[in-house]
């Protein structure tokens, strides 16, 4: 593991790291796990899809994908409102960590395990993230405020994740992450006065990166079943409502950046929650009932306490704290609500994968 007391002092990185390196409730964590668990995983029931799943990823469709244009120098974006600018880099600022931690973890993984299979299919995931990283990074850097990566790597804290943990919280930040940016990049392509910045055009082809990583968890989970059966139909549900009540609270934080792009941002979560819920019917034997009103007015009550909470803790004092505390109980009352709606339940198609459709 890297070693933490190597990194330099945090009062001598710039302010975007130092929020990269923040471990908030909302922000995206760095991670380790169990590597001989992964070293036992099997692959050999699904043997036919994984080498057709691992061929794709070994011609790279995306080699020459992530390379800036003239516009990118071009843009002036000095008539930005200060909120927008704010916005826009926070969002980059989650996006770059999000990305790279998906990097450190799959390249961590594959210097780790002997199992050939994994170690391949883990270097080419750890490949395209640090482009992805990079690429965003690129993007900082034209506006003064890019994320020391070295830096984040060794002062970053790591949480340990089972590797069924991994499997489904990093399944779904990929499909989601894929259903995110098609929905921005239709949306953009309807409506180009929207596109603000020209790295939007650039979504299309990125998320199918993202939709691809997806795919390989996918026929990870259903090659090894025993990590979709009993008790981990409830880490299912679990981790599902927690990816989808995180990208909500967090989404509804960032009015400012979805109203620029043209969207409602009630309208913009809806969509991406049912297309990702949808998608992980692939291989998610239960999945969260989107249709049951209950369901989004408890994403919304969660979303409201967090604003509680960002008024009490500007307001510090003992009144403050006490309000805040209220709406942290509350949120985990409200999630373990969410855990005890009806879900939906479907048996598992024969074919794992899926194609970047929608």
């Amino acid at each position: 593991m890297i070693d933490a007391t190597m990194a330099p002092p945090l009062e001598t990185v710039n302010e975007t790291t130092r929020a990269a390196t923040e471990d908030a409730v909302l922000n995206p964590r760095f991670y380790t796990t169990d590597f001989e668990e992964l070293d036992r995983l099997d692959v050999s029931p699904l043997r036919a899809q994984w080498d057709e799943l691992v061929g794709e990823f070994r011609r790279d469709p995306n080699k020459d994908h992530f390379k800036r244009t003239p516009e990118f120098a071009e843009l002036d974006w000095t008539g930005w409102s200060p909120e927008l600018k704010a916005a826009f880099i926070e969002f980059l600022t989650s996006s770059v960590t999000a990305e790279f931690s998906g990097c450190i973890l799959y390249a961590e993984i594959k210097k780790r395990v002997k199992n050939k299979d994994i170690r391949e299919l883990f270097g080419f995931m750890s490949r395209d993230e640090g482009r992805h990283a990079g690429f965003i990074n690129h993007v900082l850097n034209d506006f003064n405020v890019r994320v020391d990566l070295s830096f984040l790597t060794r002062a970053k804290k790591y949480t340990f994740f089972k590797p069924k943990y991994i499997y489904y919280a990093t399944y779904l930040s990929e499909k989601i992450g894929y259903a995110r940016y098609i929905t921005i990049f239709r949306q953009l392509e309807k409506h180009p006065e929207y596109r603000f910045h020209p790295i939007f055009k650039w979504f299309e082809e990125w998320c199918n990166d993202e939709f691809r990583h997806g795919e390989a968890f996918a026929v990870l989970m259903r090659a090894n079943p025993h990590t979709l059966e009993g008790i981990n139909k409830l880490w299912i549900r679990f981790f599902l409502l927690a990816v989808f009540a995180t990208m909500y609270v967090r989404d509804h934080a960032r009015q400012t950046f979805f109203q620029a792009l043209g969207f409602d941002v009630d309208d913009f979560d809806r969509k991406v929650i049912r297309l990702t819920n949808e998608i992980s019917r692939q291989v998610f034997p239960v999945t969260i009932d989107t249709d049951n009103p209950q369901f989004w007015a408890l994403l919304e009550r969660m979303h409201q306490n967090m604003q509680t909470m960002a008024r009490a803790d500007a307001a510090a004092g003992i009144g403050g704290a006490v309000r805040s505390t209220l709406a942290k109980l509350d949120n985990g009352l409200t999630f373990v609500r969410l855990m005890f709606l009806p879900a939906k339940h479907a048996p598992l198609p024969a074919n794992v994968r899926l194609e970047p459709v929608w």
